[in-house]
Formats: C-alpha cells, structure tokens, sequence
C-alpha cells in the first residue's frame, strides 16, 4: 500500500509539473495616448484581467498624443510595437492602407452581434465588410456652462442656453473686454483645433438644413447655402460679436479650466479632468438646437489587433479585446473617465440616462452623427484653413467654404480612387 501511495505521488508531481510547464505564460503589449484617467483605469481592467488570466501579462505603454501616429509608423512595421492598440476610429483607413492592422477575426467578432450589441455609429469602423477595431466607450458633444460666471453676469446658473440663438444671446452677455476691446473672459470658445470643427460639420450644417457629404461619404455637399450658413454663424462669434478669441489662454479646454469662459463644447471624455477641478462648478446640457433641429457629433477611440500579431499572441489579444469591450470595462470606463458606453444595455439604463453629467451626452447619441473621416488631420485642417480665410484674409464665408469643400473632395477623391 506504502508503494502504491508512493508511486501515486510521484506520478502526480511528475504529471503536474508536465502541465505546470505547459501553461506558459504570454506577454502582449497594449498601446494608448497618454491620458492620465486613461491610463489609470486601463490599469486597473489590466489587473482584473490578469487575475482571471493567469497566463496572459499586458504590458501598458503610453505616448503623447502629439508623437503617437508617427511612434505607430515607426514601430509598428518592424514588428516591435503594440499587439492591440487603441487609435481614433477616424484613422483607421490610414492605419489600413499602411497595413497595421488586420480584421478582427469574424469566427471571435462575428460583424451580426456587432452591430445587434453595440450604438451603430460603431459601423464606423467596418470598411470592406470587416471590423478592423471595436471601442470601450463612445462619445458625443455638449454645452458645458461656468455657473459661476452666470451668477457674475446676472443669468440663472441652473438655466443653459437651449437654442443658437439664445446661446449667442449669453454668450454676449457673458462677454468681458478690456478698453481696447481685447477680450479678458470670453462668452465662449472658438478653437477649431478642439471640437469645433466637429460643431460645424456635423451640427451647424445639418442644423441649417444641409449634410455635410452625400449617403456614400463619397461627396461633399457642404459647398452650399447651409454650408454658408453655417460658417457664418460660426465665424460671427469671433469676427463680428467679438464673444470668442481663437487662442485664448492656449486652448479652449485650458481656458475653460481657468474660470474665466463662460461656455464650450466638449466632448463626455473631459468629465473626468474637470471633476477634478475643485473651484470650478460648472454644468452640462444638450447641444442648442436651432429651428427645431437637433444634432450631434459622435465618434469613439477603438481597440484593433496589429498585423504583427500572431499564435498565442493573438489568441491572447482576443481574449483581452474581449474584456476591454465587455460590460464591466464600459462601466468602469464610465465612472473613472466619463465616456460613454459603446453598448445600448449599458449606456441607456436608468440611472445614466438620468445622470446630470452623463445624461446630456448619452441623450445626444440618439440624434448624432459619426464622421466616416479617410483622412481626419487633412478633413479637420479644412476648416482651419477656411476661418483664417476668413478671419485673416477677408475672404469672403462663401469662398472660404467653397475652397475647404474644394479641397477636402480632393482628399477623398484619392482615397477612393482604387476602392
């Protein structure tokens, strides 16, 4: 029996060490923007998902926003870089052509239950009828209000404005200059290179009864009177009522931060930085609407696999995209960075609908628009282009317009040219 007892232990350690060896362990890099909510809470979904995949690390690294597509360029292609990486949706046909990444696999990410769990604007991401990248969270655009600064001027802190004409109404009153007429505290923002570029094309054109390209996203359609509208609505707010200065204290959110705009628009990724802000009491309200026409800008930060993932890497990067698109990352998402869930079930239950600081954002998804960008930086840089028309040259909205549809049709014309 002694023998017996013996011989069963030897083959038990023998056996589980066999298997103790075979349950290597493997290392996968994810990449992100350096963000710092961001990075914190990627940390902490890494750790949950370690400790139910004991054989799986995640190694996390992070780069400045300014320097990451060209580290991407750079690393990607020698096969050094991320196994999954997360990049702006608006960047995947570039992230595509250069050959980055590959389409998640439709046996682990079948395209049908896709689009049956998440908001549909994440159709963003198929091209070809492939998903190539799917998001934790989603985003749309809202009014963000200083309430103190209401209070200074004699307007109801609890009462945003609900139209475009009442927000220019506010934004007048909120107004502040010096005796040269230089603007000191701004009714509101104008900086192009945050989210009013986004404002502009998806919003104020459809709002004054235009679109901005034609049902294929091959043509642009805003080289007419809406698109004039527009702009011009957009342009006044600086050049004619002098209640925005582009530029001030560097950037609108920086401005925003020091107390001293009176509104902006920003996008539910900035609630966790301005919670942070223990003097500022600010409020959150739908996107004005103008005529009755509601609209809204939505676009979203995906996680992809890149194409130099393979074997047991990729095996593990699925599993990890996975997690990083179920429901308990999106809810954490939610309450450490303030973007919304990219999943319905998620994002419309009660109590985030009802949220005074989700609510808005969450509500304004049902109306909004994502843009199918091929070439965001150039797309963005339009409307750049066409306010300094107008603001330094003098060139007329009406130009200035024709000249950014002008260009921007170029731009889509040589990334369609092959497909």
């Amino acid at each position: 029996m002694k023998k017996y007892l013996s011989l069963l232990l030897v083959l038990t350690f023998i056996f589980g060490a066999v298997g103790f060896a075979s349950a290597e362990k493997v290392e996968i890099t994810y990449w992100q923007y350096f963000y710092q909510t961001k990075k914190d809470t990627i940390n902490e979904l890494i750790k949950e998902f370690e400790k139910d995949n004991p054989d799986i690390t995640v190694k996390h690294e992070t780069f400045p926003y300014e320097n990451y597509n060209t580290k991407v360029a750079s690393s990607v292609p020698a096969g050094v870089g991320p196994n999954v990486i997360n990049l702006y949706y608006g960047w995947l046909p570039t992230y595509i052509d250069a050959g980055y990444l590959n389409p998640l696999p439709k046996d682990e990410f079948d395209p049908v239950n896709i689009e049956e769990e998440f908001f549909p604007l994440v159709q963003a991401a198929k091209i070809d009828g492939s998903y190539y990248a799917l998001p934790t969270a989603v985003r749309s655009l809202a009014l963000i209000w200083n309430k103190d600064r209401f209070r200074e001027v004699g307007l109801d802190p609890e009462r945003p404005p609900k139209t475009l004409d009442e927000m220019l109404e506010y934004a007048k009153i909120l107004t502040e200059t010096d005796k040269s007429g230089n603007i000191t505290k701004p009714g509101m923002t104008v900086e192009l290179r945050g989210q009013m570029h986004h404002w502009i094309r998806e919003i104020l054109i459809r709002q004054y009864n235009g679109t901005p390209y034609s049902s294929d996203n091959r043509t642009v359609t805003y080289g007419k009177q809406a698109g004039y509208d527009a702009f011009k609505f957009f342009t006044d707010l600086s050049i004619k009522h002098n209640v925005g200065k582009v530029g001030f204290l560097t950037d609108d959110v920086t401005a925003f931060k020091s107390g001293r705009v009176g509104m902006y628009i920003d996008g539910s990724f900035r609630i966790g930085t301005l919670n942070q802000l223990k003097n500022l009491e600010y409020g959150i309200a739908e996107i004005p609407a103008h005529n009755g026409v509601k609209s809204n800008f939505a676009s979203f930060w995906a996680n992809g696999i890149t194409s130099q993932t393979k074997g047991k890497e990729l095996e593990a990067s699925i599993k990890f995209l996975k997690f990083l698109t179920s429901e308990r990352a999106m809810e954490l998402w939610l309450t450490n960075v303030g973007e919304l869930p990219a999943k319905p079930e998620v994002a419309l239950r009660e109590e985030n609908v009802d949220h005074p600081q989700y609510g808005p954002f969450i509500k304004g998804l049902e109306y909004a628009h994502a843009t199918y960008f091929v070439d965001e930086v150039s797309q963005r840089q339009v409307w750049i282009d066409a306010y300094d028309m107008v603001r330094l040259q003098g060139t007329s909205v009406k130009e200035a317009v024709d000249t950014a549809a002008e260009t921007e049709q170029k731009v889509l014309d040589k990334y369609y040219q092959d497909k």
